[in-house]
């Protein structure tokens, strides 16, 4: 890329959010500190009052969700393709099977039907994925978990914010897992969190995501130790974020209904100028979904989306695909995953084309995007 590419995603990082972080650097935590548990309690605020365990990304997230799940050798996890690989790989990375169902033509977002057709007696986890923005349907799918005995996890990397039939996004699955990488709705440069709905889940992600340690008393195996005692009774990692990310991550909150303001007026003024253009497909929204839009998928019909990919590339657009099937990466390839497996999946991976969004694009960026794609495709 180019010094003047314009991107498909950028954070957007304020004055403010400059001095929360400096206000840290000043002060006596770097790490681990109260940045970090505010941080935590602001996020819970968000999403319906859970526990909330931050972390260094959505895909540690992801890792200590499964973990605190109990997932592992034997156990299956149903999830859908059109995601990034660490929806599926922190999964098999435990040791699970890792069971595709394919997704909605319209919106991408998994299709409770095909979940209903993989779940089994093995399934330990239905994970789905908040696809661009908006909530899967969660509805549908928390009685296909309860009635084998599943839990089920929102992938919601790309929605917090938003929400479902009036509840937001942290409280329409048994675990969220949240992303702040720059380019998502909100940054704290790396980072993630995990939201937890029943306590002891949310207990048991807390311990794995700070090394296992336990600091309860009342648990101790070990009793005659002194008052610096801490006691690792199952393996963990150490995915703490930082009193310098929280910071960042706190203040970026406060402009958080902001971001999601003008994301949503970008994605109507791409609505508005595309959805008539031959050629082209726009966003399908669920019904009761008020979106939290992270990408914006326009659709490129008639096998044209590699020639409009590279023309948009060569004008100076930053576009992106999203995303290539899992399954189809090698590591997934060579246990035997095979293409055709979600044709709905395949055939929207074959069209998708992600325009640039982030709130800090100018109505005359969106008026280039919009100028150059139509003219591409016309």
């Amino acid at each position: 890329m180019t010094s003047s590419m314009l991107p498909y995603g950028r954070q957007s990082i304020s004055q403010e959010d400059i001095e929360a972080v400096t206000a840290v650097l000043r002060g006596d935590w770097l790490t681990t500190g109260p940045a970090v548990a505010a941080f935590e309690t602001a996020v819970s605020e968000l999403t319906g009052g859970h526990r909330v365990v931050s972390c260094t990304s959505g895909t540690a997230a992801l890792h200590i969700a499964y973990a605190a799940l109990g997932v592992g050798p034997g156990d299956e996890v149903v999830t859908t393709p059109m995601t990034f690989v660490a929806t599926a790989s922190c999964a098999a990375m435990l040791g699970a099977t890792v069971v595709f169902a394919d997704v909605d033509a319209d919106t991408a977002l998994i299709d409770p039907s095909a979940v209903e057709a993989a779940v089994t007696d093995r399934t330990k986890v239905i994970a789905a994925v908040d696809y661009a923005g908006q909530a899967a349907d969660y509805a549908a799918l928390q009685p296909l978990a309860d009635r084998v005995g599943a839990r089920t996890l929102a992938d919601a990397a790309h929605s917090i914010g938003g929400t479902a039939d009036g509840r937001p996004i942290g409280d329409l699955a048994d675990v969220t897992t949240l992303s702040f990488f720059p380019t998502k709705n909100l940054t704290t440069g790396e980072g993630g969190a995990v939201v937890c709905k029943d306590p002891p889940i949310g207990q048991r992600a807390h311990e794995f995501h700070f090394i296992g340690l336990v600091r309860d008393p009342d648990r101790f195996e070990i009793t005659d130790e002194g008052p610096w005692h801490q006691e690792v009774h199952e393996y963990g990692v150490n995915y703490r974020l930082t009193d310098i990310a929280s910071a960042l991550g706190l203040s970026q909150l406060k402009r958080l209904a902001g971001f999601k303001r003008r994301r949503t007026e970008i994605t109507a003024r791409y609505n508005d100028a595309l959805r008539d253009v031959d050629g082209l497909r726009t966003p399908v929204q669920r019904a009761g979904v008020d979106p939290a839009w992270h990408l914006y998928p326009v659709r490129v019909l008639g096998g044209r989306r590699r020639e409009v990919f590279e023309g948009m590339r060569a004008a100076g657009i930053g576009v992106q695909v999203n995303y290539i099937p899992v399954y189809w990466h090698p590591v997934f390839a060579r246990q035997g995953y095979r293409r055709g497996l979600c044709p709905n999946a395949e055939a929207f991976y074959a069209e998708e084309l992600s325009l640039p969004l982030f709130p800090d694009l100018t109505d005359a960026d969106v008026d280039r995007v919009i100028e150059t794609l139509v003219k591409l495709v016309r």
